[in-house]
């Protein structure tokens, strides 16, 4: 099984970096956090908000970096893969195709990394007073928070990306579900200013523990940590659930095709 790993990351890693002129287009394309970074400043300048202009560049930094650890297409491929037909060659061979995705994903990440380092450096250069850097003991405890992130992200629409099954637009449900990530993540609005009686019910989905919690420990050290783990975790095992029976079905239907 490690051999097996090792040369799909290998193959995807090489495949990465054959386009890595669009993964840096990719990279410079998430640039969201930096346009909310300039409007927040503002309103923070005036004293209205609860949170400084520094705070506010240092928070919408690390949603930039953590954006570029969630990101996930596998609803496009896999939906590309039953429309075409290309599922069934995958389906013959001795590996659930779930892991060339998640290889796939995991070599992304290691070809983009450099392209971000280089990013967030032409920032702190730009704006040498946000510069800062999470200690050692933060890092330990957010890597494997983006690691259950990105988890439960990729979980999630592979889940959506079941639905290839039974329609071909099953990416047009994961773009109304990517709304729902935009707004309630913290990737707009730092959830420090929303009301509380808002923000009990938007941590009660999965997508503020993937872009806020995370951002937050990288850029002030500590973070509400406890009910995130519950919460992803609650939804890591609903999502598993749904998703493999969602597969068994959908294989049903998928052979009942002709496939």
């Amino acid at each position: 099984m490690i051999a097996i790993a090792r040369a799909l990351l290998s193959a995807y890693y090489a495949y990465m970096l054959e386009y890595r002129a669009e993964l840096f287009l990719w990279a410079v394309s998430q640039v969201l956090p930096f346009i909310m970074m300039g409007l927040w400043s503002q309103a923070a300048a005036t004293g209205t908000l609860a949170i400084t202009s520094l705070e506010v560049a240092r928070y919408f930094v690390a949603v930039f970096v953590v954006r570029q650890f969630n990101v996930v297409w596998v609803v496009w491929d896999f939906e590309r893969e039953v429309v075409t037909g290309t599922l069934s060659q995958r389906l013959v061979q001795p590996l659930d195709p779930a892991w060339r995705h998640v290889a796939g994903h995991m070599a992304e990440r290691l070809a983009r990394l450099p392209l971000v380092a280089g990013l967030v450096a032409v920032f702190f250069v730009l704006y040498p007073e946000a510069w800062w850097v999470p200690s050692g003991p933060v890092l330990l405890v957010a890597l494997p928070w983006l690691l259950l992130a990105v988890t439960v992200r990729f979980l999630m629409q592979y889940t959506v990306a079941m639905l290839a099954f039974w329609t071909e637009r099953a990416s047009a449900i994961e773009e109304l579900s990517f709304t729902a990530y935009l707004y309630l993540s913290g990737m707009i609005v730092p959830l420090d200013i929303v009301p509380p009686e808002w923000r009990f019910f938007m941590e009660l989905t999965p997508f503020p523990h993937m872009v806020y919690t995370p951002a937050i420990l990288l850029s002030t050290g500590t973070a509400p940590l406890g009910r995130g783990v519950v919460v992803l975790g609650g939804w890591l095992i609903f999502f598993w659930v749904l998703n493999r029976w969602l597969w068994r079905r959908g294989l049903r239907h998928y052979s009942g095709m002709g496939a």
